[in-house]
């Protein structure tokens, strides 16, 4: 009696799917997560912050325009970064990304429990092909 390696196949796939799905739905459990998705509603929400971060983006645009012309200072530039400044220090703001760093730092960790049975790093290899 022989095995039917496609149908062996297709239950280990369909076990690894199956386990990836309860990994997600793990994840929005976590309290990470859930402030992940607190703060970045609070920020969606926040018409102060929603300002800040449509001025950073109009002065960066700005500033990518005229470095492509050979036109940017380093007035500009700094122009720019006051702009991600005073955005990143509004409360809400830093909020979000404090709750974006430890989320990061979960998905890291998670990472590396994946990683550790496998000849690579699960996430850098999958990822791969479409990092800057």
């Amino acid at each position: 009696m022989s095995v039917d390696s496609d149908s062996a196949t297709a239950t280990d796939a369909s076990s690894a799917d199956e386990l990836a799905r309860q990994l997600g739905e793990a994840i929005t459990e976590t309290p990470e997560y859930r402030a992940f998705e607190e703060t970045k509603e609070a920020v969606e929400t926040s018409e102060e912050v929603q300002q800040r971060i449509s001025d950073f983006e109009d002065l960066r645009q700005e500033f990518m325009l005229a470095r492509q012309t050979g036109d940017a200072t380093q007035e500009d530039l700094e122009r720019v970064q006051d702009a991600q400044e005073h955005l990143h220090d509004h409360p809400v703001m830093a909020d979000y990304l404090d709750a974006q760093d430890a989320l990061e730092t979960r998905f890291e960790a998670l990472n590396e429990l994946i990683s550790e049975p496998l000849a690579v790093d699960f996430v850098g290899e999958s990822g791969a092909c479409c990092q800057d």
